[in-house]
């Protein structure tokens, strides 16, 4: 049962690492703009949607599935990092996670929903 639980979230993380990278390239050249705004460092902007997108599929066909998900880890508290030092700043651009689907600026609720995702992200550890 644990380990069923720990599938499930690591393919549930990894659809979310699916849809957020894939939704970053349809966004075109919207999406590195709005990372730019964010403070996203301009030489990761680039690689961004494609290691999401290939963590995201080591996930969902759980491929090498304890680096992926510490890798997703990784990229979640950075992230988590970068929004929290925006706001702390009273800088609210638009998060850019989702590509145009998350154009609404950044708020305690972007916090929120990072923390929900690095909690899938420990019980995928198990």
């Amino acid at each position: 049962m644990v380990g069923t639980v720990g599938t499930v979230a690591s393919i549930v993380l990894g659809l979310v690492f699916l849809v957020a990278g894939g939704s970053k390239i349809a966004a075109g050249q919207d999406w590195p703009v709005q990372a730019v705004g964010l403070g996203a460092p301009r030489w990761v902007i680039p690689f961004v949607p494609w290691v999401e997108i290939v963590v995201g599929a080591a996930l969902v066909v759980q491929v090498a599935r304890r680096p992926a998900v510490l890798v997703a880890l990784a990229i979640l508290l950075a992230f988590t990092t970068l929004l929290a030092v925006r706001l702390s700043e009273g800088k609210r651009p638009p998060c850019a996670c989702f590509g145009a689907w998350s154009a609404k600026p950044l708020g305690p609720g972007h916090l929120a929903r990072n923390a929900a995702l690095i909690a899938v992200a420990g019980v995928a550890l198990i």
